[in-house]
C-alpha cells in the first residue's frame, strides 16, 4: 500500500487549482464557456491587443491554457503542460504590463502568478498522485523539462516580440495620423 506524503498532496492541490483555473480560461477562449468570447470574440480581442492574426492567436492561447491546464490537473506530460501554460500566461502578462504589477489596477500580477506556478510545476513534477507517476513517467522525463521550457520560451519570445512590434507600429501610425490631421487643419509642419 502506498502512503502519500505532504509533498504529494501539496503538488496535487497546486495542480488541481492551477490546472483548473487555466482550463477554465482556455475554455472561455475556445468554446465561449463561463462567459467567454469563444474563438470569434477572443480573436477580435486578441487582434485589438496586437496579437495577429486574432483567430489563430485565440486558438493557440486557448489550447495552451485549456490543454496545459487539463494536463497539469491530471499530472500528465507535466513538463510540456506547465511550459505551455506558462507561455500563454506570459503572453497575457505582456498585455497587462503597462498597467503595473497589481491586478486591481489591471496589472500583470494574476497572469504572472499563474505563469510562475505552471513553470514551477513543470520543473518540480506532478508528485505521486498523478497520471505521469501511474504511467511510469513516460512523458515526464528529466530531459523534457529544459527542452519544454526552452522551446516554449523561444516561441513565446517570438510571439510577444511580434506583438510588441505591432503595438509600437500602431502607436507610431496613430501619432503620424494625428500629425497629418493637424497639418490639414493648421498647415504643414516645418
Amino acid at each position: 500500500m502506498t502512503c502519500y506524503d505532504r509533498q504529494d498532496l501539496g503538488l496535487l492541490l497546486l495542480r488541481l487549482g492551477t490546472g483548473g483555473v487555466l482550463a477554465a480560461h482556455g475554455s472561455q477562449k475556445l468554446f465561449g464557456w463561463f462567459g467567454g468570447g469563444g474563438i470569434e470574440g477572443t480573436g477580435a480581442a486578441m487582434e485589438a491587443m496586437g496579437y495577429s492574426p486574432g483567430r489563430q492567436s485565440a486558438t493557440m492561447a486557448g489550447l495552451a491554457e485549456a490543454g496545459g491546464g487539463a494536463l497539469l490537473a491530471l499530472g500528465l506530460a507535466t513538463p510540456a503542460a506547465g511550459a505551455a501554460a506558462a507561455g500563454a500566461m506570459v503572453g497575457a502578462a505582456t498585455v497587462s504590463a503597462p498597467n503595473g504589477f497589481f491586478a486591481a489596477a489591471g496589472g500583470y500580477e494574476y497572469a504572472a502568478s499563474l505563469a510562475l506556478t505552471a513553470a514551477g510545476l513543470a520543473i518540480t513534477g506532478p508528485g505521486r498522485i498523478s497520471l505521469d507517476h501511474a504511467l511510469g513517467h513516460a512523458v515526464n522525463r528529466s530531459w523534457m523539462v529544459p527542452v519544454a521550457l526552452a522551446v516554449t520560451g523561444a516561441a513565446t519570445a517570438v510571439v510577444v516580440g511580434m506583438r510588441n512590434r505591432r503595438v509600437r507600429e500602431s502607436a507610431e501610425f496613430g501619432q503620424e495620423a494625428l500629425f497629418d490631421e493637424a497639418d490639414a487643419v493648421f498647415g504643414s509642419r516645418g
